[in-house]
């Protein structure tokens, strides 16, 4: 494959990320939202999921450090990675890969799944009964639990990027704290760090075994706050949500990944959002 001589906006490229980010000038990259590969044996068409774990860990301490250059200043790298039930060490170690050229300002969690009691609830007319929402999957083991959620660690060059924390805002339970703390003047608070994003009901087999849903970057991407010269970048495109949800909200992207079918399932999936104008 021929490489690029530079990197474009608004494209996504068939290449290795670490290749492809040093084609980009520094400094000029707003936000980058990515879930790269957990390393725990996922069926990827041409990645191997089962890299010596050294060897791993110093590929993700690679791509930190190549992502640092891309990034500006008060740019915002959200990084989602779990693990699995045998294998929880994932996420906290490469979450330390990214120390040397990060602050990790703000640690969210991902909830695909969570179940509420009726008693736990308290005098809320709309929770009815016990409830469990989301996307489950069980585990077939009797010493681990079902993992129900993963992290997005947001990492910033100095802990010190402003957000647009109401752009993620969700209205007050209690109306009657509206006006009584000073920065309640709407009737729309901080939502915190625990965002419950399920997945799409899929009745057919996914292209990709391991994608996270398109609201996710989008709600990453409104947290940092983005105007219509806002650059995103996702080093591991897969099959395209992080550009579905630029797209959605009138952002510029690009976008890497090494699997060509993977890039041409993201690049028709836009072509037919730019179609349909949703």
């Amino acid at each position: 494959m021929n490489m690029p001589s530079y990197i474009e906006t608004d494209r996504i490229y068939r290449m290795d990320c670490l290749e492809g980010m040093k084609l980009m000038q520094s400094g000029t990259v707003d936000i980058v939202v990515t879930s790269p590969p957990y390393n725990i044996g996922k069926p990827y068409a041409t990645h191997d999921d089962t890299m010596p774990y050294d060897e791993y860990l110093d590929w993700m301490h690679r791509i930190a450090h190549e992502s640092r250059r891309i990034l500006r200043n008060d740019g915002s790298f959200f990084l989602n990675v779990g693990g699995k039930p045998r294998e929880p060490w994932v996420p906290y170690d490469v979450m330390q890969e990214f120390r040397e050229d990060y602050i990790l300002q703000n640690v969210i969690h991902w909830v695909k799944s969570v179940s509420i009691a009726k008693e736990d609830a308290g005098n809320y007319g709309a929770i009815r009964d016990d409830i469990s929402v989301g996307h489950y999957q069980p585990v077939n083991s009797d010493r681990f639990l079902s993992q129900c959620h993963e992290h997005i660690f947001h990492f910033t060059p100095a802990g010190t990027t402003k957000l647009d924390k109401l752009a993620v805002g969700v209205k007050y339970q209690d109306k009657t704290n509206i006006g009584r703390w000073k920065q309640a003047t709407q009737d729309l608070r901080d939502r915190g760090n625990v965002w419950f994003i399920p997945y799409k009901t899929i009745r057919s087999s996914r292209p990709h075994p391991a994608s996270f849903p398109e609201k996710l970057p989008e709600m990453c991407i409104r947290l940092h706050g983005h105007t219509p010269d806002t650059l995103v970048c996702d080093p591991f495109m897969g099959i395209g949500n992080t550009a579905l949800a630029c797209v959605t909200l009138g952002v510029h992207y690009i976008g890497f990944d090494i699997d060509p079918e993977y890039c041409d399932c993201a690049e028709e999936r836009i072509r037919r959002r730019a179609m349909s104008g949703t």
